[in-house]
């Protein structure tokens, strides 16, 4: 197994802040603290943007957010306005009970307008909630069939949670399943509850390729230069 260093780490991260109760100066502290990181990304709340001197940065913004219970146009129509405002990327969220029902159909759906809505150049990462997912009655195969329906929606990331929903956050499990399930076509992202650097770690010998980080400081402080 390769060494992760703190700046591979930190390449990978998407440093996140999406509390309801945020404020246009706590996105710039965002912002200040990614450039200090190093990290790849931020990654905020829709009416937040634009994110003013970036630099570098890649934003990111999320879409149907957290619930996924928005209509389809609606989400469409929030990552179209999002990458209009400046997001290279949006963290959309699927209907997750239309996955829990096993409506895989509709969750495709729902991506396809979503990718269609906001164009082909922006990064779209799907949000499956897996850990909702794999307490389900089909478990295994709705992370499954969710990370297939995006795949053939064009998305370019599946990725584990929003980490808002009561069931959890990311885990190995299901981040080694959407790993397997992609095949590498697609990146894997883990987020929620990720909150030093062992379980970065973990998540990453699992299989993903892109961190949601809120803690990302002390996350990152676990690895050496």
């Amino acid at each position: 197994m390769t060494t992760l260093t703190r700046t591979d780490v930190a390449r990978m991260v998407d440093h996140t802040l999406l509390k309801p109760e945020a404020t246009v100066a706590d996105v710039r502290a965002l912002v200040a603290e990614a450039k200090d990181l190093g990290v790849l990304a931020v990654c905020v709340s829709p009416s937040m943007l634009p994110v003013r001197d970036t630099g570098d940065l890649v934003v990111a913004a999320v879409a149907g957010f957290p619930s996924g219970k928005h209509h389809s146009l609606i989400k469409g129509s929030e990552a179209r306005l999002a990458v209009q405002h400046g997001a290279r990327e949006v963290d959309m969220v699927i209907d997750v009970g239309a996955a829990v029902e096993g409506d895989f159909n509709a969750v495709l759906a729902d991506i396809i307008t979503v990718r269609e809505a906001m164009g082909e150049n922006a990064v779209l990462k799907v949000i499956i909630e897996s850990a909702a997912l794999l307490a389900s009655a089909d478990g295994e195969r709705a992370v499954i069939e969710c990370c297939r329906a995006a795949e053939r929606a064009g998305a370019n990331y599946v990725k584990t949670s929003t980490g808002f929903h009561p069931a959890g956050g990311a885990s190995t499990e299901a981040v080694s399943l959407m790993a397997r399930t992609v095949g590498g076509r697609l990146g894997v992202k883990a987020s929620g509850g990720i909150r030093d650097a062992d379980t970065a770690r973990a998540m990453i010998e699992a299989g993903a390729t892109r961190l949601g980080l809120s803690g990302t400081r002390s996350v990152l402080l676990g690895f050496a230069d």
